[in-house]
């Protein structure tokens, strides 16, 4: 008798076909986003990305001072503490009902999937390939609302006259 193989499924039994997760830390003072793209969002990706934005930011000169996260499992998991406590930073959580920190940013990152307003990016190749000039744009070309219409990285005073 042939095994059958079978493709990967959710816990809801679906497909997982085309599934992409945005992992997105925003610094709260300038809004200059990091983002990587994974195939999950576990408790071990989400803390390899805590991992690295940290690094990311340093080198930018920015100093985490304390965590605000999304109150899915991923960040509720004892990893998910240490890690924060490993960058020094204390971990703040939001209440249950506090519709301020989702943990989305389905509005930072939503345009990043059409081309314009008119075409729509139908692989993930093509998706994927297009977020670092979507990144770039968010944080050194668009206009933020939170900071006087600025773009996010004029507020970080060390990368003047980086930017080329």
């Amino acid at each position: 008798m042939a095994a059958r193989t079978r493709a990967a499924r959710s816990k809801y039994h679906q497909p997982l076909l085309g599934t992409c997760y945005l992992h997105t830390v925003i610094d709260d003072h300038s809004r200059v986003a990091y983002v990587e793209a994974h195939d999950d969002e576990t408790k071990e990706t989400s803390a390899a990305v805590l991992r690295n934005a940290v690094a990311w930011f340093a080198e930018r000169g920015v100093t985490v001072q304390r965590v605000l996260s999304d109150n899915g499992g991923a960040y509720r998991s004892f990893l998910w503490r240490d890690t924060c406590a490993e960058s020094a930073s204390p971990l703040s959580e939001p209440g249950p009902a506090d519709p301020r920190p989702t943990g989305r940013s389905s509005g930072s990152t939503a345009p990043w999937s059409r081309a314009g307003r008119s075409k729509v990016l139908r692989s993930e190749t093509a998706r994927l390939a297009a977020l670092p000039a979507w990144i770039h744009l968010y944080n050194y070309h668009r206009p933020h609302s939170a900071i006087g219409k600025r773009s996010p990285i004029t507020r970080l005073d060390n990368l003047a006259g980086h930017h080329t």
